[in-house]
């Protein structure tokens, strides 16, 4: 099992800047891919980001640019962090951590972004 705890939502600008937070504990061992996915009201949940232990991050072209995925590898713990600046009320969503293995993925809570004026 992996457990994932998630911070960094909240109400902000068009154009401001917000961080996320994701820390994935338990058997991270398994850990292959870490992300982030979103789901907008009315819309299909989609992946913002992905990063596996060895590549480069992937991005969504929307957010190619303004969109930023790093991931911190500790002793008991993996981090994954999505900073997003330039937001557009289109990046309004609930954003979802996960975290993937070969045979099964885990979500995180989901933190709510609203990009409003």
């Amino acid at each position: 099992q992996v457990q994932l705890v998630e911070s960094g939502g909240g109400l902000v600008q068009p154009g401001g800047s917000l961080r996320l937070s994701c820390a994935a504990s338990g058997n991270i061992g398994s850990i292959n891919t870490m992300g982030w996915f979103r789901q907008a009201p009315g819309k299909q949940r989609e992946l913002v980001a992905s990063i596996t232990s060895s590549d480069n991050p992937n991005y969504v072209d929307s957010v190619k640019g303004r969109f930023t995925l790093s991931r911190d590898n500790a002793k008991n713990t993996v981090y994954v962090f999505l900073q997003m600046v330039s937001l557009k009320p289109e990046d309004t969503a609930v954003y979802y951590c996960y975290t993937a293995s070969l045979t099964k993925i885990y979500w995180g809570q989901g933190t709510q972004v609203t990009v409003s004026s």
